[in-house]
């Protein structure tokens, strides 16, 4: 300890006073917290300040700092993005962020292709495709979709679009494509479509809706009156949606407009969309680490986020209040729109102001509806896990489950799965799969063996580390409540086993659930557990079973996936492993090794002429 406080002091001592991100880390090395600051040396040691009147969560951070970090940056700016790229890569406990780790959905449109199509992504990348969101829900995004579809038809095959198939698909049939594969739609008559698609999103209806009516009197005028009903039941689609979305304004204004509810430590910020005057959209977002934090720092640290993410950048944000770094935040939002102005304000009178009223509103009730969700969610936890506890017969509730199971296909790339539930619920960071490496055959109490062998010998690890005070992982580094297996005694007798090989009887519960009647066998009992038909201790049980059968089996589809990739390679002459390893590696896949020119497959080390002919050879 004395120790830590010694570098502790000498890195203060070293601060530099220039602008730039501090990070800290606690005593297993983990990041905790990410800040920028103007002067690094002024900020950071604020921190460790006597006087300082911290909040009791920075004074607990502070206490388990143990080493700081610092990056030197040229401007304000420059901190910013830098602060806001490591929060989301690291995502510190201490710092607030959006709740969800996972990456949020978009629509994307695929404009660089010739006929583009329309999918969900959660990636966002500069492929020149255009996007839209980000959305809080992927089944929002695919009803919005539904809808879209029936409006613009655009494609959704995979064919090569010739316009000279001889027959157009199903969904020409009942009018969900336009069968550009057939010609019945040229390249410009459907780009215009999706171009259309692009700014219904963006809420730019009025010129689709001129336009459109210009083409239905025209082809009325030309006896072209089968299109010209089409285009009006697509008008008429139209009408119904834009109906439906609130006038806000006769100016045709694009703002957000960011409200915020607090309760009981947890926040919800509400947003609305509004282009063309009109309210489009709205969504939700939760945020954590914010029990301490002013509303401002709340409202701040969600427009780094959500901007940071969002395919649009409107020109007005409208806020509930003033935040203090409202003037670098601009300067930032001005760069991601392109040099355009963004104009962050915080309404008065009128109507901006009844729109952040309205958004607040909206935001408190979206609040209390979740809390409502999450304890009803609570309580069936609470109520499985008791059932668990009293039909298992353990002194407590179990806080940690592992569940076990084998994936393979005639006994070739198997692999082990292992899912972790805590209090109830999916634990997906800690799930982890084991490639099967020494049983031959498809032999699932041998492969099971070998995958628990190899969990303890991992947890056995980590005590070692743990006591040299070195980083472990949190998958192995404790051991579970329960340890289920998917399978009855066969694969009971094993997991026993293993746990006495490790001398860890009666630390915790060891269970085989057998699949056709449920059952839950325990060791030395010849007689199974039954639990109660639609109780919650045996609707957990089998989520966390289901849960490990599914982690298994897209694991074993992956490593067959590759598995086939690689034998596809290995036939071929002068392709050894580490040949093999780089060009999968540096094209991605068997295709992009096909597509690629012949100049760049000679650029990788040890192919010659030779080898690429044989290769050619092989793959075409």
């Amino acid at each position: 300890m004395e120790n830590d406080q010694n570098n502790l002091t000498q890195i203060l001592d070293t601060l530099p006073s220039k602008p730039g991100c501090y990070i800290m880390k606690d005593e297993t090395g983990r990041i905790i917290y990410i800040g920028k600051a103007i002067n690094l040396r002024s900020r950071v040691r604020s921190y460790f300040h006597e006087s300082a009147d911290h909040h009791p969560r920075t004074r607990q951070m502070v206490q388990k700092i143990r080493d700081i970090e610092w990056i030197v940056v040229g401007s304000e700016l420059e901190a910013l993005i830098l602060e806001m790229n490591l929060i989301k890569k690291h995502r510190p406990f201490f710092n607030i962020r959006l709740k969800d780790d996972k990456r949020y959905p978009y629509i994307k449109v695929h404009w660089q292709d010739d006929f583009p199509k329309v999918t969900v992504t959660r990636r966002m990348v500069d492929d020149g495709a255009r996007y839209f969101g980000p959305y809080t829900s992927v089944w929002a995004v695919h009803q919005t979709l539904d809808v879209l579809r029936r409006i613009f038809p655009y494609l959704t095959c995979d064919r090569d679009i010739t316009g000279l198939d001889s027959r157009a698909c199903l969904y020409f049939d009942i009018k969900l494509c336009t069968a550009p594969c057939i010609g019945a739609i040229g390249k410009e008559g459907y780009r215009q479509m999706i171009d259309d698609l692009c700014k219904f999103l963006q809420g730019k209806t009025e010129p689709i809706v001129k336009r459109l009516q210009a083409d239905m009197l025209a082809a009325s005028e030309t006896l072209k009156f089968e299109k010209a009903a089409a285009i009006r039941d697509q008008l008429r689609a139209i009408d119904q949606i834009v109906e439906k979305q609130k006038v806000i304004s006769s100016k045709q204004t694009n703002s957000d407009v960011i409200a915020l509810a607090r309760e009981d430590g947890e926040a919800c910020i509400q947003i609305f969309f509004i282009r063309g005057g009109k309210l489009i959209g709205r969504e939700y977002f939760i945020l954590e680490g914010a029990e301490e934090a002013k509303d401002n720092e709340v409202i701040e640290e969600f427009i780094k986020q959500f901007y940071a993410e969002a395919a649009n950048i409107p020109s007005k944000v409208l806020l509930p209040q003033e935040i203090e770094e409202a003037n670098i935040i601009k300067q930032w939002l001005n760069t991601k729109r392109g040099g355009s102005k963004v104009e962050l304000s915080v309404p008065h009178r009128g109507t901006n102001k009844d729109l952040v009223k309205m958004a607040s509103e909206n935001a408190s009730e979206t609040l209390k509806a979740l809390r409502a969700q999450w304890e009803m969610d609570t309580n069936r936890q609470s109520t499985a896990l008791k059932e668990l506890q009293d039909a298992l017969e353990m002194p407590e509730p179990p806080n940690r489950i592992e569940c076990y199971d084998i994936s393979n296909t005639q006994g070739t790339a198997s692999v082990g799965s292992m899912v972790v539930f805590t209090q109830g619920t999916p634990d997906k960071k800690l799930y982890r799969k084991f490639n099967i490496k020494t049983v031959q055959g498809p032999d699932d109490f041998a492969s099971m063996e070998e995958v628990l062998i190899r969990r303890f010998n991992r947890w056995q690890a980590s005590q070692e580390l743990q006591m040299v005070g070195k980083k472990v992982d949190e998958s192995f580094a404790f051991l579970p409540d329960i340890l289920l297996v998917d399978g009855g005694k066969g694969q009971l007798s094993r997991a026993v086993k293993v746990v006495e090989q490790f001398n860890l009887s009666g630390k915790f519960v060891v269970a085989g659930l057998a699949k056709q009647e449920e059952e839950i066998f325990l060791p030395n009992r010849p007689n199974s557990i039954l639990l109660k038909r639609n109780s919650q201790g045996l609707y957990l049980i089998q989520r966390i079973r289901d849960e490990a059968h599914r982690f298994a089996i897209t694991a074993h589809r992956k490593r067959r996936s590759k598995i086939g990739l690689a034998s596809q390679l290995d036939q071929i002459p002068g392709i050894g492993p580490a040949r093999r390893k780089t060009l999968l590696s540096h094209f991605g896949s068997i295709d992009g090794i096909r597509d690629a020119e012949d100049e760049e497959i000679l650029k990788i080390p040890g192919i010659t002429m030779e080898i690429l002919a044989s290769l050619r050879d092989h793959l075409e």
